[in-house]
């Protein structure tokens, strides 16, 4: 993977020894899952549900496609939906570049679609806020993770899924507007980063 170097800094210090053990626990049967489909070579797709689709499953999804590439898991495909559709949140774009993604504006208005780039030869990642059965998702075989509270409450039964994990977020949408801002979403980001590693180190 041809990463840049700011990027390449960030996952050299993600540390997975801060995970506790009581979050090992919420995290070990998403990569339980992984490893069975991995096992019988079947290819696997990963949907992550928030409220919103605005930050913390379009963090996520980036992240474990980044992270996947990175450990040369090419079997895995990551995409985000929500419960509705609103429009990615320009403070999880900003960290993310911060962070060493190379992220363009595809198109503009209320909903735009960003190309958010990990590696010089891959293909970017397209994100733009869509509910989790829109057409550019998967409709079958894939396991949903609940990134948010609220979609877990309100979202019991995922059509289409294999599986169903809950595997919740801090909403960093509490600190926009307030000198916290840039600090709780970089938290965030790096949470899901480090959490995603995590599990990926477990194949």
């Amino acid at each position: 993977m041809k990463t840049n170097t700011a990027l390449k800094e960030t996952i050299s210090k993600l540390n997975i020894s801060s995970i506790s053990n009581e979050r090992k626990k919420v995290l070990n049967p998403f990569a339980t899952y992984l490893n069975e489909k991995l096992s019988k070579k079947e290819p696997i797709q990963i949907n992550f549900i928030c409220t919103h689709n605005s930050r913390r499953s379009h963090l996520a999804q980036i992240w474990m496609q980044t992270l996947t590439a990175h450990f040369n898991m090419n079997s895995i495909s990551c995409y985000s939906g929500g419960t509705e559709a609103t429009a990615l949140a320009k403070p999880a774009i900003k960290t993310l570049q911060k962070q060493g993604f190379q992220i363009e504006s595809i198109s503009e208005g209320n909903n735009p679609v960003y190309a958010v780039k990990f590696d010089e030869n891959s293909h970017p990642v397209i994100c733009f806020s869509k509910e989790y059965a829109h057409p550019f998702n998967p409709k079958s075989n894939f396991l949903a993770i609940m990134t948010c509270s609220e979609a877990d409450g309100g979202c019991p039964f995922v059509s289409g899924s294999e599986k169903r994990i809950p595997i919740t977020y801090e909403d960093p949408k509490l600190y926009d507007n307030t000198d916290l801002e840039e600090e709780k979403y970089l938290e965030r980001s790096n949470q899901i980063a480090t959490e995603m590693y995590y599990i990926l180190n477990q194949l």
